[in-house]
C-alpha cells in the first residue's frame, strides 16, 4: 500500500485530483454538522440574491433557498449515488464477465449475446427507458445508471478472464481437485481485481454525470430534494438573468468529475505492474544523458566503449547498473560478454545506441565511439540513422520483437526501406536473399509467412536476417540462442561465425554460456555487479582464469566425459546495485578476500589481458611473467 501511494504521488496531476476530491468528500461527510441554513426552506422575498450577499455566501435560487446549503447537500447526494451505482455495476458486471470468460463455450455465447443486446442501445436512451418503466425518483435513477454500465464491466472483465482462464496455474488448480467456485474466488478474482478497481476509478465520474443528467431532465431527484443535476435543471430558466444559480452546481460537477478522472488515471498507472519501476511516462526515443565527464580522443576499431556509466533513477534510489565499463571491438572480431543475470550485460549493450528506457534510465558518464563519433548525447536523428543500418541488434526473443500481424518479408523490407530508397520489387527480392543467407529453406514461400508460423529457430534466423538487412558494421547479439535447443543453437552460432568471416562483421555477443564463448568469440569480457572484472583472449581466459569470479563461474559448468565431479555453486548473491560497496563487489563471496579488498580496485592490464583483482590466480601471474 505504501509503494502504491508513492507511485500515485509521483503523478502530480493524479495527486492534485486526489487532494481536491478528498476535500470535496470530507466537506460532504461533514455537511450534517456544519452550520448551514436548511436546504429546503423557501423565502421568495430573498430570491435570486447574488453571491457574497450577507447571510448567503453563494446567493439564493428562484425560491430564496440558500445555494451553499443546497450545493453541499446536493454534492453529498450526487457522490453517494454515483459511487453506489459504480459499485453495483462493477460487482454485477465483473461477476458476469468472470463467469463468461472462465466457462467459455455456450455459457460465454449466451451471456455475451445478452450483453451485446444491451450495448446495442445508446446509454442515455436505455437509462431513460429504465426510468420510464420504473418511475421517476433518485433510487430508480441509480438503478438505471448502474444497469446501463454493467455491460461495460462485463466486456472488460470477460476479456481479461479469457486470457487468465487458460494459464498453467489455473490448470494446476483443476488438477489439484479445486472446484469451479474456489478457482474463481482464489485464482481468477485476485488477478482481475486491479482491472476492476481501475475501471471503477475511471467510471465513477461518468455515473455522476449520467445521474445528474437524469435529474436535470426531472427523472432523478424530485423537489424539494437537491442534487447537482436537479439544481441545474431548476436554474436553467434563469440562466441569463441569474447565471450564478447555474454556475455554482455546474462548477461543482466539473470539479468532481475532473478530479475523479485525474485520480483514476493515476490509479491506473500505479496499479499497472509494468509501470512499477517508476516509469509513469512514455519512454523517450533515446536514453537521457547527464554526463559528469566525457573521455576524449579518437575511437579505436568499430566500437570503442570508454568508462561507460548507466544508472536507473527511481525516486530517491539510484541503481548503478553499469560502472566504468570499457570495451573495444575491431572489424571482423567477436567480443563475448559473460556473467550472472543482473550483472549489467544487456544494459551495457542497450546503452551503446541509447536504447535504455528513460525514465528511469540515465547515462551519467563515459563515451561510445563508432567510427570516431561519440554516440553518447548524439542527436536523435544521428542515432536513428545508425540504428539498424550501421549498428544492428539481435534480441533474445524474436517472437516478442517481430510484429505478429505482419509477414516476415514485409518486416525485412521495412528494415531496408526506412534507411534506403529501394523499389518495391527489389525489396522482395532482397528479403528472399536475406532468408537464404540465414539458411531458411524454401525462402520464396517462407517470405510470406507470419512469425507464428515459424519455429523458434526459424524466427531467430529471421531476426538475424533483419539485423543483416543493411549490411551493418556491428551486430549486438543479446543472448540470441538462450531459448533454443542445442542443435538449433549450434546452427545459429555457426551461421553467425560464417557471416562474421564472410562480411567482416564486428559482433558484441552477450551470453551466459562458456561453451558459446569458446565456439564463437575471439575475446571475452567477464562482468560482475556492473563492472568488467576480467578481459582477454578467449583461449587464455578459459585455460587460465585470473579473477576468482571467472574461475568460480567456470567451475559451475559441467564437462562431458570429464568424469564425476561436484559442481561448486558460488555462495551468496550478487550485491544490490543501489548499495554497491566501495571496494571489490565480489569480496563477500570470494575465498581469497582480504581487508585490502574493501578499498577501490582498479583494472590491471597485462599481456593483452586485464583483471580487476588484488589477488589474481597464480596461473595468470606465471603466464604474464
Amino acid at each position: 500500500m505504501i509503494a502504491f501511494m508513492k507511485l500515485l504521488a509521483r503523478n502530480r496531476l493524479a495527486l492534485a485530483g486526489g487532494i481536491v476530491l478528498s476535500l470535496v468528500v470530507l466537506v460532504a461527510l461533514l455537511v450534517p454538522v456544519l452550520p448551514l441554513k436548511p436546504p429546503d426552506v423557501t423565502n421568495t422575498a430573498e430570491r435570486f440574491h447574488r453571491p457574497f450577499t450577507e447571510g448567503h455566501l453563494l446567493g439564493t435560487d428562484h425560491l430564496g433557498r440558500d445555494l451553499l446549503s443546497r450545493l453541499l447537500w446536493g454534492t453529498r447526494l450526487s457522490l453517494a449515488v454515483g459511487t453506489a451505482a459504480a459499485v453495483i455495476a462493477a460487482v454485477i458486471g465483473s461477476a458476469v464477465g468472470i463467469v463468461a470468460g472462465y466457462f467459455g463455450g455456450r455459457t460465454d455465447n449466451v451471456i455475451m449475446r445478452g450483453v451485446d443486446m444491451l450495448m446495442a442501445f445508446p446509454y442515455i436512451l436505455l437509462a431513460l427507458a429504465i426510468v420510464a418503466a420504473l418511475g421517476t425518483g433518485l433510487l430508480n435513477a441509480l438503478i438505471a445508471v448502474a444497469a446501463v454500465n454493467i455491460p461495460f464491466f462485463a466486456r472488460n472483465i470477460r476479456g481479461v478472464t479469457v486470457g487468465i482462464a487458460h494459464k498453467e496455474f489455473v490448470d494446476a488448480a483443476r488438477l489439484a481437485g479445486m472446484g469451479h467456485a474456489r478457482i474463481l474466488l482464489q485464482e481468477i478474482l485476485p488477478n482481475v481485481v486491479p482491472v476492476i478497481v481501475i475501471a471503477m476509478s475511471t467510471t465513477i465520474g461518468w455515473m455522476i454525470l449520467e445521474t445528474a443528467g437524469l435529474s436535470f431532465l426531472g427523472l432523478g431527484s424530485q423537489p424539494p430534494q437537491a442534487d447537482l443535476g436537479s439544481m441545474l435543471g431548476e436554474a436553467r430558466s434563469a440562466l441569463i438573468t441569474s447565471p450564478h444559480t447555474s454556475v455554482v452546481p455546474g462548477l461543482m460537477i466539473f470539479i468532481i468529475v475532473m478530479s475523479i478522472n485525474l485520480l483514476g488515471d493515476g490509479v491506473r498507472d500505479a496499479l499497472d505492474p509494468r509501470l512499477r519501476s517508476g516509469a509513469l511516462t512514455r519512454p523517450q526515443p533515446a536514453t537521457t544523458v547527464q554526463r559528469a565527464f566525457a573521455p576524449e580522443g579518437p575511437g579505436r576499431g568499430t566500437l570503442d566503449v570508454r568508462d561507460l556509466e548507466t544508472q536507473f533513477h527511481v525516486g530517491p534510489r539510484i541503481y548503478r547498473a553499469v560502472n566504468e565499463v570499457s570495451l573495444q571491438v575491431a572489424p571482423g572480431e567477436c567480443l563475448g560478454i559473460i556473467g550472472e543475470s543482473g550483472c549489467g550485460k544487456s544494459v551495457t549493450a542497450l546503452s551503446i545506441m541509447g536504447l535504455v528506457s528513460s525514465p528511469p534510465g540515465v547515462i551519467t558518464g563515459g563515451a561510445v565511439f563508432h567510427d570516431g563519433q561519440d554516440l553518447i548525447g548524439a542527436p536523435y536523428d544521428t542515432l536513428r540513422r545508425l540504428r539498424g543500418d550501421k549498428v544492428a541488434y539481435i534480441f533474445q526473443d524474436p517472437l516478442a520483437t517481430l510484429h505478429p500481424l505482419t509477414r516476415i518479408g514485409e518486416q525485412l523490407a521495412e528494415a531496408i526501406r526506412v534507411h534506403h530508397a529501394v523499389p518495391k520489387a527489389e525489396l522482395r527480392r532482397r528479403a528472399i536473399e536475406l532468408l537464404k543467407d540465414v539458411r531458411i529453406p524454401n525462402a520464396e514461400a517462407r517470405v510470406d509467412n507470419f512469425p507464428h508460423e515459424l519455429s523458434g529457430g526459424m524466427r531467430q534466423r529471421v531476426g538475424i536476417a533483419m539485423a543483416l538487412a543493411n549490411e551493418p558494421e556491428l551486430i549486438i547479439a543479446d543472448e540470441p540462442t538462450t531459448a533454443l535447443d542445442v542443435t538449433v543453437q549450434a546452427q545459429i552460432l555457426s551461421l553467425l561465425d560464417d557471416l562474421r568471416r564472410d562480411r567482416g562483421l564486428a559482433i558484441l555477443f552477450i551470453t551466459h554460456d562458456f561453451g558459446v564463448v569458446a565456439q564463437l568469440c575471439d575475446r571475452v569480457a567477464v562482468m560482475y555487479a556492473g563492472r568488467v572484472v576480467e578481459e582477454g583472449p578467449t583461449g587464455d581466459i578459459l585455460e587460465r582464469p585470473a579473477h576468482p569470479y571467472t574461475k568460480r563461474l567456470m567451475a559451475c559448468v559441467p564437462e562431458l566425459g570429464g568424469g564425476r565431479r561436484d559442481l561448486a555453486a558460488i555462495p551468496g548473491l550478487p550485491p544490490a546495485v543501489d548499495q554497491l560497496p566501495m571496494g571489490c563487489a565480489f569480496a563477500p563471496r570470494c575465498d581469497k578476500a582480504a581487508k585490502a579488498c574493501t578499498a577501490p580496485v582498479d583494472l590491471t592490464r597485462s599481456d593483452k589481458r586485464s583483471v580487476r583483482c588484488l589477488f589474481p590466480e597464480d596461473a595468470i601471474e606465471r603466464h604474464s611473467a
